[in-house]
């Protein structure tokens, strides 16, 4: 009880810290704010920027941990399978500058070809407008390496739940002469949703407070746009306080810290909704 009293109370300090500083931006006038525009319009792109990039890493996270924990947990030889569960719990160890500078001068150079290969033949489609990045800095590039960095969280909380699953419910469904793969789908995955749930949200989490690797990889200009291959980047509320904070000084830090407030609330606002959506699904779960 204590630890959890001490939980919610550093929380609320952080809030109360967060609110305090920020409040002078709150009510600066839109002149005085960086860009001129009010803080509204200086925060928005970059909280756009934020979810976007965070919507693509889970989006291609997400699938890629489930199916590696049911490779590791249901179709895996003993031994691989606890050489592949130690190498992707390694990605953890990774520091995330490190993988903001694989992203930079690795993946970007990659990704040139194929871009302009989605401008040319799916450019019709806001996300590959174009016109293609001849470097690679992209928002797509940012969503990979961030789908990477939160891969090894998220498919070690599934996994897990894979592992609990009650023998009885696996050997009932083969008994009655389901595939492995028919196994998986009446009695694993429902015993699982909930957690795959968490783990994604943890990862979410994680994506959305991400700061070194997207501010190596990013050339932001400042713009909302959903387009993934174009340097006309939104900057994220992290990277932007990462790289702005030390050359500012009064109001501007401020309106820095008013940013970190909005992406505070959105951290909380999503891991609220996970919880909630965990416990709704969790009368409704395979161990029942």
């Amino acid at each position: 009880m204590g630890a959890g009293v001490l939980i919610l109370v550093i929380l609320a300090g952080v809030a109360a810290f967060l609110l305090v500083e920020a409040w002078p931006a709150l009510w600066a006038e839109p002149d005085e704010v960086p860009g001129g525009d009010g803080i509204i319009l200086y925060v928005w792109p970059l909280l756009f920027g934020t979810l976007l990039a965070a919507f693509f890493a889970l989006l291609l996270a997400a699938p890629l941990a489930v199916a590696i924990a049911l490779f590791i947990t249901h179709y895996a030889p003993r031994r691989l399978a606890t050489a592949l569960g130690y190498v992707i719990d390694l990605l953890a160890a990774v520091p995330s500058i490190i993988f903001g500078l694989w992203g930079l001068s690795e993946l970007a150079p990659l990704t040139v070809e194929p871009t302009r290969w989605l401008e040319e033949n799916l450019g019709f489609i806001p996300l590959f407008e174009g016109p293609a990045s001849a470097t690679g800095r992209t928002m797509l590039v940012a969503s990979i390496v961030l789908a990477v960095m939160i891969l090894p969280i998220t498919t070690a909380v599934i996994r897990e739940a894979f592992l609990q699953t009650p023998r009885l419910h696996e050997e009932a469904s083969l008994a009655l002469g389901a595939t492995r793969w028919e196994m998986i789908r009446q009695a694993v995955l429902p015993f699982g949703r909930s957690s795959i749930i968490g783990g994604a949200m943890l990862g979410l989490g994680r994506a959305l407070g991400e700061t070194m690797a997207v501010a190596i990889v990013l050339s932001p200009s400042g713009g909302v746009t959903f387009n993934l291959i174009n340097n006309g980047n939104p900057s994220t509320i992290a990277a932007n306080i990462a790289l702005d904070f030390p050359e500012s000084s009064g109001l501007d830090i401020n309106v820095l810290i008013a940013s970190g407030l909005v992406l505070f609330a959105v951290t909380l606002v999503v891991n609220m909704t996970a919880r909630a959506v965990i416990n709704r699904r969790r009368d409704f779960s395979g161990a029942n």
